[in-house]
């Protein structure tokens, strides 16, 4: 979603902030823009539609210098992409606020302010939010006791950075729901809504919690709690790097993080196993006892998250025989659901900052499900923060919005918690030791496979460029599979695709296959591949065009209107990782042909921070 970026130093700013932005991209936006407390003690502001780049021309036409200054990337939410609605916003050239988030009660609050004469220019509901704090201001409250009575005024969510020429030498920062992190320099403060945007200039971080309010000045940070009391936030060294999420030899993020994931499932299994078993201690101080008390699992995910939750679903119940519920945590938390006491509360996420997970978690909480554990690959997350235990995956920075390295290490890391917990229910040593020995040649045959299917996608993909509609079927474990595989080519290339059980093709889906509507379909060596083939013969003789992915084994053939691309034989429980990855070249491979933006489809947010 939304981008911040802050900074406070004795150097010109304005490239640290743009910098930052660039850097933040992967999340989505429509605008951007830049302000700045100039030395004349005048703001100097600069914001254009779409791209940071255009922003860059605009500051290079306009310069704009300053040692104090906020920048934003927006996804519009309240008001449509215009440069009256990109952020910062000003309010009578004295106050300057960025923010991420939605506030709930913006029609009350704009209806007070302009009984008091404020004028509004933006449809967004950010802008009350700078009114309120100049109202305040000129009440005679300094800028730290404005902001703290005027977010007690704001329902919703929200991360700030707020500014004013009255105090040039320091900035205020307030987050609720909305991730914000602070970055330390020597002589020097930096703000941002991710850690990736202020890596060039350092590397040592403090998380605020939510609830916090910080007013930073260039050497020092101070910090108050919810309550307003003044607390001590840890700074810690990320082990991230500057260059680390450069496309380097690669068209796009995307395809680069298709190729990384070898590396990044070998990162997720690194120190937690041991003599063929997966180790408790992995997931957490204490984790062996709580495991002890489960009686089954909830997970809580969205997007891919809960494709790669659907997936765990089979494998905790067929593997484990663990009862095991999967929930959309944008429904979960709006329902009434039966509470599971001793049901470990699995949430799923990329980012850790999902709005509707991390509310469906306290839902959970509240409701007295049991204990929380989060799969997640940013360390320093507000997921991490709330749940009881926590499995890294690992993944390393992913900037294409489209999700690949993340979805299959959540899968890798939902089958080491399938192991660990179903060491207490119906996995024998025998059986841990051969899923584990799998799991160790995953990252292989997924590099093996890349180079080897590759171009053949590449060419398949052109059948694609003139479709606008496509169907994926799996059966099992693969129609999550097939319902990811959709996902993927739906938001990078704009096509319609829709998932389906393989079984569910005679109750309605079979009604739009014709020469026009291609079929595609993971077909692995299983127990359900007879089943299959029998549905894909469904599609043959209506004139459906099948492209089939397919265990060499499963004596699949190809005719005039039937595509088989061979995947090497594998574990049956372990196809959905590697049966996955064709399925992202497709999708990439399609997207460049139709010239969509692949890294930052339209419409779409990397980390979905609002709900």
């Amino acid at each position: 979603m939304c981008g911040i970026v802050g900074a406070i130093a004795e150097r010109d700013v304005t490239p640290i902030l743009v910098e930052g932005l660039r850097r933040l991209e992967y999340r989505g936006y429509d605008s951007a823009g830049v302000a700045v407390i100039q030395d004349d003690l005048k703001i100097g502001r600069n914001r254009t539609l779409g791209k940071v780049k255009y922003l860059q021309e605009a500051i290079e036409k306009n310069p704009i210098k300053g040692h104090l200054g906020v920048a934003h990337t927006r996804w519009a939410t309240h008001g449509v992409p215009s440069e009256n609605n990109a952020h910062p916003h000003i309010c009578k050239n004295q106050v300057v606020l960025v923010h991420n988030g939605i506030i709930e009660n913006h029609d009350e609050l704009r209806e007070q302010q302009e009984k008091l004469g404020y004028a509004f220019t933006s449809d967004t509901d950010t802008e009350v939010i700078v009114h309120q704090v100049h109202h305040f201001l000129n009440q005679g409250d300094d800028l730290l006791q404005s902001v703290n009575k005027t977010i007690a005024m704001l329902d919703g969510a929200y991360a700030i950075a707020v500014i004013t020429i009255d105090e040039p030498n320091h900035m205020v920062v307030a987050r609720r729901g909305s991730p914000l992190v602070i970055g330390v320099g020597i002589g020097e403060r930096f703000i941002a809504s991710d850690v990736s945007a202020l890596l060039p200039v350092t590397n040592r971080f403090m998380f605020l919690e939510d609830g916090d309010v910080a007013d930073i000045h260039r050497d020092k940070v101070v910090v108050f709690d919810e309550k307003g009391k003044e607390v001590q936030r840890a700074i810690k060294q990320s082990e991230l790097s500057a260059d680390s999420a450069d496309k380097g030899p690669y068209r796009h993020y995307m395809l680069k993080e298709i190729f990384e994931q070898p590396r990044a499932i070998t990162e997720t299994l690194d120190g937690r196993i041991s003599g063929r078993k997966v180790l408790d201690d992995a997931f957490g101080l204490g984790a062996a006892e709580i495991f002890d008390q489960v009686s089954g699992v909830t997970i809580l995910a969205c997007g891919t998250s809960f494709h790669a939750g659907m997936v765990a679903k089979y494998w905790f119940e067929a593997i484990a025989g663990i009862p095991c519920m999967v929930e959309i945590a944008s429904e979960f938390r709006y329902r009434k659901p039966v509470v599971r006491k001793n049901s470990l509360v699995v949430t799923i996420s990329q980012s850790g900052e999902t709005a509707d997970t991390l509310a469906a978690l306290e839902e959970a909480k509240r409701l007295g499900f049991g204990h929380s554990l989060v799969i997640c690959n940013v360390p320093e997350s507000s997921l991490v923060r709330a749940s009881d235990l926590a499995l890294l995956t690992r993944a390393g920075p992913e900037v294409g919005v489209a999700s690949t390295k993340a979805f299959t290490t959540q899968l890798t890391a939902l089958m080491m918690l399938v192991i660990a917990l179903g060491r207490r229910f119906n996995v024998t040593e025998e059986k841990e030791h051969e899923i584990v020995d799998g799991l160790i040649h995953i990252p292989g045959m997924v590099e093996k496979l890349l180079h080897e299917i590759d171009q053949p996608i590449q060419e398949l993909s052109e059948d694609f460029a003139d479709k606008f509609h496509a169907l994926f079927l799996g059966r099992g474990s693969m129609y999550p599979v097939a319902m990811e595989g959709a996902l993927k080519l739906k938001e990078i290339s704009y096509i319609h695709a829709e998932a389906y059980p393989a079984g569910e093709l005679k109750h309605g889906p079979l009604a739009l296959v014709d020469a026009e509507m291609p079929v595609i379909t993971v077909a692995p060596n299983d127990d359900l591949i007879e089943k299959l083939k029998s549905n894909m013969q469904e599609v043959y003789a209506r004139g459906g065009r099948l492209y089939v992915f397919a265990d060499a084994e499963s004596k699949i053939e190809a005719t005039g209107t039937t595509k088989i691309l061979h995947i090497p034989s594998c574990s049956e429980l372990l196809a959905p990782i590697i049966y996955t990855i064709p399925l992202q070249l497709l999708s990439y491979h399609v997207a460049v042909l139709k010239g969509t933006d692949v890294d930052q489809p339209r419409n779409l947010a990397k980390s979905v921070t609002v709900e």
